[in-house]
């Protein structure tokens, strides 16, 4: 800054400025909250029809999303103006009572141009009026008041030359409609921009030469700013593409492990997760620096990266590993994903894996004893099953296809080859599993984020605020999944991937209201949408026979078992909550609810049978400890949450992260704590505090018994209140046709209905 712009500086137009801007945010914040409590209030209480369901309905949330962007861009543009203003005219009244001062010894400055300026005198003694008295000054007097005058200037000119970085970055954030990043004012803007810069310059460093305490300081700035979009653009572009994934592999694995530091080990491990998130925030700037960054990143995907470290990995080896964490763009991992496949399908031979062979010793990943993280695909359908908008867009349903999928053209090619066609490898640590196939596991989770439209790990407090998540799209990816896992290959694929169990128990949960709603038809005609309407535009369609395939293979699996007989039970247990036997309507629907869920479990409950006595035969020791294990799902329900219209339901054996995402009949639950769900669930919270000793071998037969057990004890919570209700039941069969629908698929019924279990 030129110190005669800070000394004559009329500041009064960015003043007036400020105040238009002060202005536009306060009507913008009156159009977020018209937005946010009519606009899409109005829009999700609507009942839509047609493309409204979909397109309209999904472009109004994010037309509303627009006005709270537009506020908060524009509030952090008004600080951070007004800021600056402020620190521009303390800094101009600073210089000119340094100037006063300056003149009392008889100094004075004078702008040369370009930021520069001299020192004088004020009154040269040989040019002074007769009788004038001079002040005297010293060199140091001169010196002095040089640095004091250089001083105010450097830090004015930083003052406004950060604001209009920070300003330009912040604008180009969103090359379309706004961005959300707030700042309460120009420090912290400039503070972050200012720190980006400064740990770009150690990751430009060598990474061998860096030392722990180095590594320590930029491990603890990336975890304060990972999220700062500000930050983290300006970090990754400042760095760029090639060098961020040579330095993470120079930390990460230098000289494949030979000089590795215990504490490095660590600090490698907080990196990986830091600088992950912190990439990925950057990636939501919609910059033309972002841009480039992006395209060179996926560029570099395929080649080696040149260096002596990590078995010098190619660009697809280290982004996979960083992207397991973060919030990444949409774009960015569909573009990325689609050339890592082109890639994969290219080398995909039996026993020439190009990730997985002896020649690799490269370790990437520090987070999972069981992935080594040479695989880049396990590491990218993480980062899908964290950003569940863009694991949605890549197994897309195919565009063309309607009223659920029945044919393999009908696949989305991506989900055709990782679930039948990719040869997967177990990629474990020394002290992981030897058989475990993360991958497997890594495309549960995918798929688990692209179905529910939640990361695969979300926690509680999200789902009780962010409720029921599911839209046409992500029906379109389940009704892909249930067509292959209850085709004929189903049973086999599910034999061979068990490491997906989990994820597809959790995905059928989920939609365990559109599978009922497939069963209360006879076949595919007359379902019935009164008594199981859909919770959402565009619901899933698995036809009858889709649905019975579909649960007859999960039900093979224990784990898939146990999740979907939970979804099931708290599904059944909310309908009739909502169906109070105080009238002949809601007992007409509880009865068809009662027998719907009745027939589901049956069709679970009978393919666990069969396959326990297939795998073990029937009433061994083997067979009766597995059917044993899955007699005990009831535990699933302790800890369960309901909100929001649904209820998240921890699985056993994994973080309390892992949850059971399973629709209820409406978006609250009067009184839980009063209803049969409420009562249920601390049933089974008494039951696992008291824990009793389980039986370590069930019989088939007892199973069933318990099955049967578990439908009468909700008929009779159905009835408590009401005994002349229950007498009116009675009289009209509800026992027998509830028996039935559960009986009439057990013993052999899955050989003609379902899939048979799988044999060796």
């Amino acid at each position: 800054m030129d110190l005669d712009a800070l000394r004559h500086g009329n500041f009064s137009k960015l003043g007036e400025a400020i105040t238009d801007w002060e202005q536009m945010t306060k009507k913008l914040a009156d159009l977020q909250r018209d937005a946010e409590n009519n606009l899409k209030a109005k829009a999700a209480k609507a009942n839509w029809a047609g493309v409204n369901a979909t397109v309209t309905r999904e472009f109004v949330g994010k037309t509303s999303g627009e006005f709270t962007d537009a506020h908060t861009q524009a509030n952090s543009i008004t600080k951070i103006l007004k800021d600056t203003r402020g620190e521009l005219i303390s800094y101009r009244t600073q210089l000119t009572d340094a100037i006063e001062r300056g003149i009392k010894k008889n100094l004075t400055v004078m702008d040369t141009g370009n930021g520069t300026f001299t020192v004088t005198m004020n009154i040269h003694p040989d040019r002074a009026a007769k009788g004038t008295d001079v002040p005297e000054h010293t060199q140091q007097d001169v010196d002095n008041f040089r640095d004091e005058i250089q001083r105010i200037l450097t830090k004015a000119t930083e003052s406004d030359s950060s604001a209009a970085e920070v300003l330009r970055l912040l604008v180009d954030q969103a090359k379309h409609g706004f961005s959300d990043a707030s700042y309460k004012d120009r420090d912290s803007a400039a503070e972050a921009v200012k720190t980006a810069k400064d740990m770009a310059g150690l990751m430009r460093k060598d990474p061998h030469k860096l030392t722990s305490t180095e590594l320590n300081q930029l491990n603890e700035n990336l975890a304060k700013y990972r999220s700062d979009p500000l930050f983290a653009e300006k970090l990754a572009t400042d760095v760029g593409a090639k060098k961020t994934l040579q330095f993470y592999a120079g930390v990460a694995d230098p000289y494949q492990g030979y000089s590795r530091d215990p504490k490095m080990w660590e600090q490698a491990k907080q990196l990986q997760k830091n600088l992950g998130i912190t990439l990925g925030t950057a990636t939501l700037s919609d910059s033309d620096a972002m841009a480039g960054w992006e395209k060179k990143m996926i560029g570099l995907g395929p080649d080696q990266l040149g260096i002596d470290d990590a078995n010098d990995p190619s660009g697809f080896a280290v982004m996979s590993n960083l992207m397991r964490f973060g919030d990444y763009d949409d774009q960015f991992l569909n573009d990325y994903g689609e050339k890592l496949i082109a890639f994969d399908k290219e080398r995909n031979v039996k026993d020439m894996s190009p990730w997985i062979n002896n020649w690799n010793q490269g370790d990437l990943n520090f987070w999972d004893k069981n992935d080594r993280g040479r695989d880049p695909m396990n590491g990218f359908l993480q980062a899908l099953g964290h950003n569940p908008d863009a694991a949605t867009q890549f197994f897309a349903q195919p565009e063309g296809t309607g009223d659920g999928v029945n044919k393999n053209s009908e696949v989305n090619d991506h989900l055709k080859y990782l679930t039948k066609e990719r040869i997967w490898l177990p990629d474990p640590t020394l002290d992981g599993e030897r058989d475990f196939i993360a991958g497997h596991n890594a495309l549960g989770h995918a798929l688990d984020a692209a179905t529910t439209g939640y990361s695969y790990d979300t926690g509680t407090d999200a789902v009780k605020a962010g409720g029921d998540h599911r839209t046409a799209a992500t029906a379109g990816v389940m009704e892909q999944v249930a067509y292959l896992y209850g085709s004929e290959d189903g049973p086999k694929m599910l034999h061979d991937q068990p490491e997906l169990a989990d994820s597809l128990g959790k995905m059928a949960g989920a939609y365990i209201d559109d599978l009922d709603y497939e069963l209360s038809g006879i076949g595919d005609h007359s379902k019935d949408a009164g008594d199981f309407p859909a919770r959402y535009a565009g619901r899933a369609e698995f036809g009858n026979q889709g649905a019975i395939d579909f649960l007859s293979v999960l039900g093979q699996n224990e784990d898939s078992h146990k999740a979907v007989t939970t979804a099931q039970h708290l599904y059944t247990l909310s309908m009739l909550d909502s169906n109070p036997p105080t009238s002949d309507a809601n007992m007409n629907h509880a009865r068809d609810v009662m027998a719907v869920g009745a027939e589901a479990r049956g069709i679970l409950d009978n393919s666990r049978v069969q396959q326990a006595e297939t795998t073990y035969g029937a009433n061994t020791d083997e067979a009766n400890k597995e059917l044993s294990r899955s007699a005990d799902w009831k535990k699933l329900m302790v800890g369960a949450v309901v909100a929001g219209g649904v209820a998240a339901v921890p699985l056993p054996g994994s973080t309390a992260a892992a949850l059971v995402i399973a629709p209820l009949a409406a978006d609250t639950i009067t009184d839980a704590a009063n209803t049969m769900l409420g009562h249920e669930i601390d049933k089974a919270t008494d039951n696992a505090e008291s824990d009793p000793l389980v039986q370590s071998q069930v019989t088939s037969r007892d199973f069933y018994r318990q099955g049967v057990d578990d439908l009468g004890s909700t008929y009779d919570s159905y009835f408590k209140d009401n005994p002349k209700a229950k007498d009116t039941a009675d009289d009209q069969q509800w026992i027998q046709e509830t028996k039935s629908s559960y009986l009439g698929t057990g013993s052999h019924e899955n050989d003609y209905r379902g899939r048979p279990p799988y044999k060796d």
